[in-house]
């Protein structure tokens, strides 16, 4: 069986690569009808339903309460470092320790 903290990285990066594309087209755009018939949102698209299958082999696969620790914590760190690399967004220090604990538990978890 594959190894399931390698699948949800995968699938949780996919889903923060969607979600990177949707900001970036929506606030380019907006929210609008001829948003939805573009060639971005079709790729948005694509790529989350590669993440919505990757997310339902592991429901189907691992212990749900475990999983869905994991995925929090991962989408936290994701979704932070491409806000700090990516999208130049600013956190305090509080928030880094934030990041650091969902770091801590996301390796807790992943312990067998």
């Amino acid at each position: 069986m594959a190894n399931p903290v390698f699948i949800l990285i995968c699938t949780q990066c996919l889903f923060t690569i969607s979600d990177v594309i949707g900001r970036t087209y929506m606030a380019r755009h907006g929210f609008t009808w001829s948003t939805f018939i573009s060639l971005w949102f079709l790729t948005y698209t694509l790529v989350r339903q590669m993440a919505t299958f990757g997310l339902l082999y592991i429901f189907a696969n691992f212990s749900m309460g475990k999983t869905i620790t994991m995925i929090g914590a991962a989408s936290i760190v994701l979704s932070n470092l491409i806000g700090l690399l990516y999208l130049g967004e600013q956190i305090s220090s509080l928030a880094y320790l934030g990041i650091c604990l969902a770091i801590i538990a996301f390796i807790v978890m992943g312990i067998r």
